[in-house]
C-alpha cells in the first residue's frame, strides 16, 4: 500500500474544489473506491495501491487545473475528467478571467479589448472615460488574471479619498470605517471575480491590498498589479508620488473620468497633468473610453450624453 500527499495549488479556491458540503470530494471518493482519500485545506492524503494512487493523482491534477482556470467544478466536470474526457467549455471571445461560479468576464467593447491588448505590451496604462464604461472593472479583471496565472504576487488597489460634498470627519467610525465607502466599488468588482472565502484570505494575508492613496507614500511595489482609480481627483504631487512607487515586475493601471473632478477649482487635476507630461514616454499607453463603452443601464449612456451636450452648449455660449 502506498500513502502519499497531493498538494492543491495555492491559487485554487478549496471551497470550489471540495464543493458544497464536500459534495465534490464525496463524488471523487465514490469514483475511486479502492483509494482512501482525505482532504484538509490544500492538502489531500491518499492511501492505496501504487497503480490506483497514481491514477487518482493524475485525476486530481486535471481537476485542480480545471478548477483554477475556470473557478468552477461541478459533478459533470468531475465525471468527464475521471472518464478521461475534456469537459465542455463555453468559448468566449476576449475572455479575461472566469469569475465566481465560472462566470465569464470578457472585454465587451472595443476600448475594453484595447485595454486588454495594451496590458500585455505596456507596464503603465491610462484608461480615461465616463462612468459605466468598464474602465475599473476591466482593469481589476486583468489584475486578477495576472494573480491567478502567478505572473504577480499581489494586487494593490487605491483611490484618493476626496470628499464629494461630504466631510470625512463627520462620518461615523474609525479611520477604516470612514475610508471604506470610498473603496467599496473596488470590493464590488473583486466580489464578482473571487469567491468570498478566497477574497477574505487574500485580503487577510496582503495578497490583495485596498488602501487610500495616502497609504502609498514611501513604498516600492514589486511583483504587483497596481491600480489607481478615480485618478482625476489626485493632485499633481499625489499622482507623481504614486507613479514613482512602481517596482520590478510591476504593472500600473490609472483610471479616471475628467468630467468628474471633485477638486477645488483652483487645483489642477494630477491626472490631467500626468497625461500632458507623459504623452511621449515609451512603455505607456492611453485608452480613451467613450459613451459607446458604457455597459450599465441604458439610461446611464443617455445621462452622460445629456450632461456632455450641456457642457458643450455652455462652452459655445462662453465663446
Amino acid at each position: 500500500m502506498l500513502e502519499t500527499v497531493f498538494n492543491l495549488p495555492d491559487n485554487l479556491d478549496t471551497a470550489v474544489f471540495y464543493g458544497v458540503n464536500n459534495a465534490n470530494m464525496r463524488l471523487i471518493k465514490d469514483l475511486h473506491p479502492s483509494v482512501k482519500l482525505m482532504g484538509r485545506g490544500h492538502v489531500l492524503k491518499m492511501v492505496g495501491s501504487d497503480a490506483d494512487v497514481s491514477a487518482l493523482t493524475n485525476v486530481l491534477h486535471a481537476l485542480a487545473d480545471f478548477c483554477v482556470k475556470h473557478n468552477i467544478l461541478t459533478e459533470q466536470h468531475i465525471i468527464d475528467i475521471v472518464k478521461g474526457e475534456k469537459p465542455v467549455e463555453i468559448k468566449h471571445d476576449h475572455l479575461i478571467v472566469h469569475g465566481v461560479g465560472g462566470k465569464s468576464i470578457v472585454a465587451r467593447t472595443a476600448n475594453q479589448q484595447k485595454l486588454m491588448k495594451y496590458y500585455d505590451t505596456n507596464d503603465l496604462l491610462f484608461a480615461i472615460g465616463p462612468a459605466g464604461s468598464g474602465k475599473t472593472y476591466t482593469a481589476i479583471a486583468l489584475a486578477v488574471r495576472s494573480l491567478k496565472n502567478r505572473e504577480v504576487r499581489k494586487i494593490i488597489l487605491s483611490r484618493p479619498a476626496v470628499e464629494a460634498g461630504e466631510k470625512l470627519g463627520f462620518l461615523p467610525g474609525d479611520m477604516k470605517e470612514k475610508i471604506d465607502p470610498y473603496l467599496q466599488p473596488l470590493y464590488d468588482a473583486l466580489q464578482d471575480m473571487l469567491p468570498a472565502a478566497k477574497l477574505a484570505d487574500y485580503l487577510a494575508n496582503g495578497t490583495i491590498q485596498i488602501a487610500p492613496l495616502a497609504f502609498m507614500r514611501g513604498r516600492t511595489l514589486n511583483d504587483a498589479v497596481i491600480i489607481l482609480d478615480e485618478a482625476q481627483n489626485t493632485s499633481v504631487q499625489q499622482i507623481k508620488m504614486f507613479l514613482t512607487r512602481m517596482g520590478l515586475n510591476a504593472k500600473m493601471i490609472i483610471t479616471g473620468d475628467m468630467t468628474q473632478i471633485d477638486l477645488p477649482i483652483s487645483q489642477k487635476s494630477g491626472l490631467k497633468d500626468a497625461l500632458e507630461v507623459l504623452k511621449d514616454v515609451k512603455g505607456i499607453a492611453c485608452i480613451e473610453f467613450n459613451q459607446k463603452d458604457i455597459v450599465r443601464h441604458k439610461l446611464v449612456q443617455r445621462i452622460v450624453e445629456a450632461y456632455e451636450n450641456r457642457h458643450k452648449m455652455i462652452d459655445n455660449n462662453a465663446k
